[in-house]
């Protein structure tokens, strides 16, 4: 047990690797970056509403290495009400030993979907700390991205703009069985990305949760930085349920240090769509 552990702290301490586990969070906030957005669903009703939650088990093939949330709430922002979204990202005791990460993110929107209002991250991992804030001033059509409380930067937004975080809902009230699918602007603050992805095929899977009737999405992921653009055979796979509430049921991500799963064990639906 001893020599495997030594091994195992080499290879995610070694040179030119991000520590194995942080692949399966980042795949979260990929999810969110490169959806599909096609025709919205005919009769107008959102899948989700205010107390839904979703809660994933992170997995470095058979190891445990974390947990993730996707929860909606209910918010306002300059008296008006808009929704709230939170993602929280936590690593597990025996992962802590090589890499801690507490990572929130809260996304602000308005009820009708349109657009973002406000992105908040706050980010620890390992003894990197970052508090970002982006403004979406649509006056101006302008985003400012702040860190630490200091702004760092002003971009252009373009018409209906999400965040990495509420483009993933926007894109559950989607009909996702259509052939055309247009792109959707998305901006972390920093740059504006067109995300799209394909659907490969539709398949039944079985998770903590229950077995599911799914659509299995694959993202393009070639703005992706880091081992994603390292690696030729790079893959994301998402799976989201096949019925009104497209929930987010399997992520699977392959790259060059192996495959990494998110899963979901449990879901609090909230009140009826």
């Amino acid at each position: 047990m001893a020599r495997l552990k030594s091994a195992s702290a080499r290879r995610i301490r070694g040179k030119g690797f991000w520590p194995y586990w942080k692949y399966v969070v980042y795949a979260i906030f990929l999810v969110h970056l490169f959806l599909p957005a096609g025709a919205r669903a005919k009769d107008g009703q959102l899948p989700f509403a205010v107390g839904e939650k979703m809660t994933f088990q992170l997995r470095w093939g058979v190891i445990c290495v974390g947990e993730s949330s996707l929860e909606v709430l209910s918010g306002e922002l300059n008296g008006n009400k808009v929704y709230h979204f939170a993602m929280t990202a936590t690593t597990n005791s025996f992962a802590d030993i090589f890499y801690s990460v507490r990572d929130r993110v809260d996304a602000f929107a308005d009820l009708d979907m349109t657009h973002s209002l406000l992105y908040k991250k706050k980010q620890k991992e390992g003894s990197i700390e970052r508090d970002i804030t982006v403004q979406f001033d649509w006056d101006n059509n302008k985003a400012h991205y702040e860190n630490l409380g200091r702004e760092e930067r002003t971009i252009s937004l373009k018409p209906g703009t999400f965040d990495p975080l509420s483009i993933f809902y926007y894109a559950r009230s989607l009909n996702l069985s259509e052939a055309s699918v247009p792109e959707r602007p998305v901006t972390d603050g920093k740059k504006i990305v067109l995300g799209k992805a394909i659907i490969t095929r539709r398949e039944k899977v079985r998770v903590p949760a229950g077995e599911f009737d799914t659509y299995v999405l694959e993202p393009n992921l070639k703005d992706i930085s880091g081992v994603f653009e390292k690696s030729k055979k790079a893959k994301l796979e998402l799976w989201l349920t096949a019925d009104s509430r497209k929930l987010l049921v399997k992520m699977r991500s392959k790259v060059i240090v192996g495959s990494f799963i998110a899963e979901l064990v449990a879901i609090e639906y909230g009140n009826s769509p």
